[in-house]
């Protein structure tokens, strides 16, 4: 007959234990969120407000608590000029498209490099996860440059057969972000916490290194999906200097660069509001959708040492 051994579990003193929920602790932690959601918050608030107003009544505002209150006299003059002022529709396609295939390509890419480096055991596996992510501390603006003579120098297939440059298209918009070190990392994090028995069950059943990828871990990654989704979509969507750059057509200009009309001529600081507010939706909204998997991927991978 064997004797089992319990180990002892750690008592947390009843001090400790009850401090969180102290009223004064969770008033402090309530006025805490409060001034953390206004700092935020409240510049989102004047932008939706003030895109209802005309230029007017904004700068009237501006001296008191009006300016984030919607009153005064409200219109959607603002909006019905955005309409009037660019090719609002054409844009928002010219950066759905950008966005969607950089997110899309991203997350099939860095998630394939990812598992490569977590769960696949080769020579310099480590150093070259190292290079990775050495690439973080440099800046996009010292690599814009040499990015924009070697996009130029790459060859393509269009209508007229191969030509040279990508200048002025979709792809130079797109492939140059399709691989990002930061959510190479975010996977390669998350990779690392799935139990490797799982892929030696799988390679017991004949399943190879794919099918591993495809049927075993990427169905357990679902908060990292979103994350780096999220991650992905806000740059794309909100770039601005590198399709200043590289696009001269109208035609294919992302919304985030459209903005621009509106400081020419006629400044008319209402439509700049409500143009702002339009394509700002889709960010609020992606993020609102995915914010329970994004805060549960930060916290089981993105901040493990």
């Amino acid at each position: 007959m064997s004797t089992a051994t319990h180990t002892p579990k750690a008592k947390v003193p009843p001090a400790a234990a009850g401090a969180h929920n102290h009223p004064v602790v969770r008033a402090a932690v309530a006025l805490g969120r409060v001034l953390l959601a206004l700092i935020f918050g409240l510049p989102l608030v004047f932008m939706i407000v003030s895109s209802f107003k005309p230029d007017n009544q904004i700068f009237a505002d501006l001296a008191s608590i009006n300016a984030f209150l919607p009153l005064g006299d409200l219109t959607l003059e603002n909006y019905l000029g955005v309409f009037d002022r660019v090719p609002f529709a054409r844009f928002m396609l010219n950066s759905i498209i950008v966005s969607v295939l950089t997110v899309g390509l991203g997350l099939l890419v860095n998630s394939m490099a990812a598992f490569a480096l977590s769960r696949i055991q080769f020579r310099g596996q480590k150093i070259i996860l190292t290079v990775i992510l050495a690439t973080l501390i440099v800046p996009f603006e010292t690599m814009a440059l040499p990015l924009l003579w070697w996009s130029n120098q790459l060859p393509w297939i269009d209508a007229n057969g191969l030509s040279q440059g990508w200048l002025d298209t979709y792809q130079i918009q797109i492939v140059p972000f399709i691989a990002n070190a930061f959510s190479i990392y975010l996977f390669y994090q998350y990779f690392d916490s799935i139990p490797r028995e799982l892929d030696e069950a799988a390679r017991v059943d004949g399943a190879n290194w794919f099918r591993i990828y495809r049927s075993v871990v990427m169905p357990l990654a679902g908060p990292a999906v979103a994350t780096v989704a999220i991650l992905t979509f806000l740059p794309a969507w909100n770039s601005y200097l590198w399709p200043l750059m590289v696009v001269q057509s109208e035609e294919l200009r992302p919304a985030m660069v459209g903005i621009d009309y509106f400081k020419q001529l006629n400044v008319s600081w209402g439509q700049i509001m409500a143009y702002a507010t339009i394509i700002t939706a889709p960010v609020l909204a992606l993020f609102i959708s995915f914010q329970r998997a994004f805060i549960s991927s930060i916290a089981s991978s993105g901040v493990k040492g």
